[in-house]
C-alpha cells in the first residue's frame, strides 16, 4: 500500500510540468491559426477583385477565339475542296501519262531488266578487273527504275547501251594491263593478259578472278607444261597469231583440270604395292635390255662363226663345232649324242632370265589385283564409318584402289612383249646352232657311207 502511494506521487510530479507546457503550446497554435485565416481571406478577396476586373477582357478573348475557329473551319473547307480538285486532276494527268507512254512503258521495263542482267553478267566477267566503276551506275540505275513513275533519261539509256557494247567488243580482244595479283609470295602488281572473257595469264601462269572478293589470284596448281608454255608465249607477244590453251567455259574446265591428280599423284595413290609393281617393271626392263644386248652380241658372233666353220671361236656355235671336231671319228649316234649334249649346255645361257621376265609378267597384274582388293576393303570401311552421303569419298577411294590394277597392267603388258622379243632372239640363235649341228651329223653320216662303199 505504501509503495502504491509513492508511485502515484511520483507520477503526479512528472505529469504536471508536461501538461502545463502543453497548455502554453496550444494557445500559441490557436493564435497562429487565427492569423493565417486572416491572411487567406485577404488573398481571396484580392483574387476576387482581380477576376471581376478582368471579366470584360475574358469575354473579349472568348469572342476572338470563336472567330479564329470559324476562320479555320472555312480554311479547312477550302483546302478540302482544293484537295478534291487536285486529286481529280492528278488522276486525269496519270491516265494521260499512261496513254502517252504507250509502248515506252514496256521499253523502260525491259531496260530495267537488261540493266539487272548486265549487272549480274558484269560481276563475274573478267572485264570487271579493268572497269570496276560500271557497277555503281548499274546499281543506282536499277534502284531509280524501281521507284514509282521513274523514267530513264536519254543519257542513262545511252550509258547502258555503251556498257553492253563495250562488253561485247572486249570479249574479242587480247589485252594486257597491270593489276594486283595474289600469289604465294603475297600481293604483287603484274602485267596480266586477258584473253577475251575466258582466261587471264601472267608470266606463263594461269590466273583466276574471284568476283566475291574482287581479287585476282594465281592458281596454286598450273596445268601441264604444254599449256603454260603457250601462255608464256602469248604474254611476251606483241602482235601476230599464237596458239593458246583457252577454256571456253570461263574457268570451269581449267579448275577441274587443275584439281585432277597428275601422274606422280596417281602413282602415290597406289601405295606400297604400287611402288613394288613399278620396281618389278624397272627390273624387267633392265633384264630385257641386258638380254637383248647379250643376245645381239651372241647372234653376231654366231653369224660370223657360220662363215668360218673350220676355226671354232668362243661362242655357242664355236663350242659346238669344237665338240664336232673332237669327235670326227666317232660313229653317227655317238656324234649326235655329243652334239646334243653341247647344245643343251648352251641353251641355258641363251634362255637366261627369260623365265624371270615371264614371272614378272604374271605376278604384276596379280599384285595389282591385291592392291585393288585391299583398297576396296579400306573404302568400304570408310563407307561404314561415314556413310554414303558423300559420293566423292567413295569415288576417290575406288579410284585409288583401281590404281594398283592399272600399274600392274602397265607393267605386265610391256613385259610380255619384251619377253616375247627376247625369247625370239634366243630361239633364233638356238635354231642356228641346231641347224649347224644337224648338218654336222649329216656330213658325218655321209662320210661313213662313203667309207663303207
Amino acid at each position: 500500500m505504501k509503495n502504491l502511494i509513492k508511485l502515484v506521487l511520483i507520477a503526479a510530479l512528472v505529469v504536471t510540468p508536461v501538461m502545463a507546457q502543453q497548455s502554453v503550446s496550444v494557445d500559441d497554435l490557436l493564435q497562429k491559426v487565427r492569423q493565417g485565416r486572416t491572411a487567406d481571406n485577404q488573398v481571396n478577396q484580392e483574387r476576387i477583385r482581380e477576376f471581376q476586373a478582368q471579366r470584360a477582357q475574358q469575354q473579349q478573348l472568348l469572342t476572338q477565339a470563336k472567330g479564329q475557329r470559324e476562320a479555320g473551319e472555312r480554311r479547312s473547307a477550302e483546302l478540302e475542296a482544293a484537295f478534291d480538285v487536285n486529286d481529280q486532276e492528278l488522276i486525269q494527268l496519270e491516265a494521260q501519262l499512261q496513254e502517252r507512254l504507250g509502248e515506252l512503258k514496256e521499253l523502260f521495263g525491259v531496260l530495267q531488266q537488261a540493266a539487272g542482267d548486265a549487272l549480274g553478267q558484269f560481276e563475274g566477267s573478267l572485264t570487271q578487273i579493268q572497269y570496276p566503276q560500271r557497277d555503281e551506275f548499274l546499281v543506282e540505275f536499277a534502284q531509280k527504275m524501281g521507284q514509282t513513275n521513274r523514267l530513264a533519261s536519254l543519257e542513262e539509256i545511252e550509258q547502258i547501251w555503251f556498257e553492253l557494247y563495250r562488253e561485247m567488243v572486249e570479249s574479242g580482244k587480247v589485252v594486257t594491263f597491270p593489276t594486283e595479283v595474289v600469289t604465294s609470295e603475297g600481293n604483287v602488281t603484274k602485267d596480266i593478259t586477258r584473253v577475251g572473257l575466258f582466261n587471264i595469264v601472267a608470266d606463263g601462269k594461269y590466273l583466276n578472278y574471284i568476283p566475291e572478293t574482287d581479287k585476282v589470284i594465281e592458281l596454286p596448281r598450273q596445268p601441264q607444261g604444254r599449256f603454260t608454255s603457250k601462255a608464256a608465249d602469248l604474254s611476251d607477244a606483241d602482235t601476230g597469231m599464237h596458239p593458246f590453251g583457252m577454256d571456253p567455259t570461263r574457268g570451269q574446265i581449267l579448275s577441274l583440270k587443275v584439281e585432277s591428280p597428275n601422274i606422280r599423284e596417281r602413282i602415290d595413290q597406289g601405295g606400297v604395292i604400287g611402288y613394288i609393281i613399278i620396281g618389278l617393271g624397272v627390273i624387267a626392263i633392265l633384264i630385257a635390255i641386258w638380254r637383248m644386248i647379250a643376245l645381239t652380241t651372241i647372234g653376231a658372233q654366231v653369224r660370223a662363226q657360220q662363215k668360218n666353220l673350220e676355226n671354232p671361236g668362243n661362242n655357242p656355235l664355236g663350242r659346238v663345232l669344237a665338240v664336232y671336231q673332237e669327235n670326227r671319228n666317232a660313229d653317227v649316234e655317238t656324234l649326235e649324242l655329243k652334239l646334243g649334249e653341247a647344245i643343251l649346255k648352251e641353251s641355258p645361257k641363251l634362255q637366261s632370265m627369260l623365265t624371270f621376265l615371264k614371272i614378272i609378267a604374271v605376278v604384276a597384274p596379280l599384285m595389282g589385283l591385291l592392291g585393288t582388293v585391299t583398297g576396296m576393303i579400306i573404302t568400304f570401311q570408310q563407307i561404314t564409318l561415314f556413310g554414303t552421303g558423300d559420293p566423292k569419298l567413295m569415288a576417290g577411294g575406288i579410284s585409288q584402289a583401281l590404281m594398283t590394277t592399272v600399274l600392274g597392267l602397265c607393267v605386265a603388258i610391256p613385259t610380255v612383249f619384251l619377253h616375247t622379243f627376247v625369247a625370239s632372239r634366243a630361239k633364233s640363235v638356238s635354231q642356228i646352232i641346231q641347224e649347224q649341228a644337224a648338218g654336222m651329223v649329216a656330213r658325218q653320216a655321209e662320210s661313213h657311207v662313203d667309207r663303207a662303199a
